[in-house]
């Protein structure tokens, strides 16, 4: 159980709720929060009665428009997105909040480190990705054109030109842009800042930049074979020149056949739950996490009912009960 009487690292939680779908391929994870949230009453906890919660704006009728850019579906609406969201975390961080943003599709995480960044430009930000996908892709070199698969490239500002394979429009291309430079300009965290744990479906152009940009990525199998408390202690040690951290929990990291298929792109081999408790637990003890994100809950897709979300509130609480602090 949470206490009633508790502190977050001296601050206060805020939960920001963007229910926005509109980077991802599929329609379905703007209803993830509220999964989640069904979730909760199900497990008759009152976790979304414990805190105070923002619900940021969204376009999601725009993905009944007509897709301008192939290379980068509603590209312009995704910045629009990212920059709400940008100004929801800056915000409450300012008021000395620890945020804790549900979000649909990934793309969102663009704007929580824009955010991030924003709120504190002077400190250097570490990024721990908990992910089935690299989600390093640029509309120069996406295959599918969807935002969810490109928001680390916006925050590094690495077009991965060398692999490029689409002939991207102007108009995209200003848009992209726009989205690298939302809050402040040029990249809000650097490459060897930036670590992976579960990532194992990617395509070349995603590989040959994780091999350029040297970027650590903890995979399931070494993760059970070394032992998870090592290799999150190597990961943070890793990351010893940053001041803060922030954790951005894709549920895809998952494995779907043990879990759940709920989720817009299910990846086999992942972790379970416990183990996704066990590392963001870790790296929370560090005290340099300032934000945690959840995303890509997708009910919809759920042939089990609602177990991908049932399995993400369950992470959720777990990981909020060690954020937490009972006050002397």
């Amino acid at each position: 159980m949470i206490s009633d009487n508790l502190i977050v690292m001296e601050k206060a939680i805020k939960l920001i709720k963007n229910r926005s779908d509109i980077g991802a391929g599929t329609r379905g994870s703007d209803l993830g929060i509220d999964a989640i949230e069904i979730a909760a009453i199900n497990q008759d906890s009152d976790y979304f009665n414990q805190f105070e919660f923002e619900d940021v704006k969204t376009h999601n009728e725009s993905i009944y428009d007509k897709n301008r850019s192939t290379s980068a579906k509603r590209i312009e609406h995704v910045v629009e997105q990212c920059t709400r969201v940008c100004h929801a975390v800056k915000k409450n961080l300012e008021q000395n909040y620890f945020p804790i943003v549900l979000s649909g599709d990934h793309s969102s995480a663009l704007g929580t480190i824009s955010g991030i960044k924003v709120a504190y430009p002077e400190l250097t930000l570490g990024v721990i990705w908990i992910d089935a996908h690299a989600d390093l892709h640029s509309p120069y070199t996406s295959p599918s054109g969807n935002i969810h698969g490109m928001p680390l490239s916006a925050a590094l500002a690495d077009d991965n030109l060398s692999c490029q394979n689409n002939e991207v429009p102007l108009e995209t291309q200003e848009h992209w842009e726009k989205m690298k430079n939302i809050g402040s300009e040029g990249a809000k965290v650097q490459a060897e800042d930036v670590i992976y744990f579960g990532v194992r479906d990617t395509e070349e152009a995603e590989d040959k930049q994780i091999e350029k940009l040297h970027i650590r990525n903890y995979k399931v199998h070494e993760v059970r074979y070394r032992g998870l408390q090592n290799c999150v202690e190597e990961a943070l040690a890793e990351l010893t020149n940053c001041d803060m951290i922030y954790i951005s929990f894709d549920v895809d990291s998952m494995d779907c056949d043990m879990i759940s298929y709920g989720t817009g792109t299910p990846v086999p081999k992942g972790f379970d739950q416990y183990e996704v408790i066990a590392i963001i637990n870790q790296i929370i003890e560090s005290k340099k996490v300032v934000c945690l994100e959840f995303v890509e809950v997708n009910p919809l897709l759920d042939t089990k009912g609602n177990k991908m979300a049932e399995t993400a509130f369950e992470v959720l609480e777990a990981v909020t009960s060690t954020l937490i602090l009972p006050i002397e």
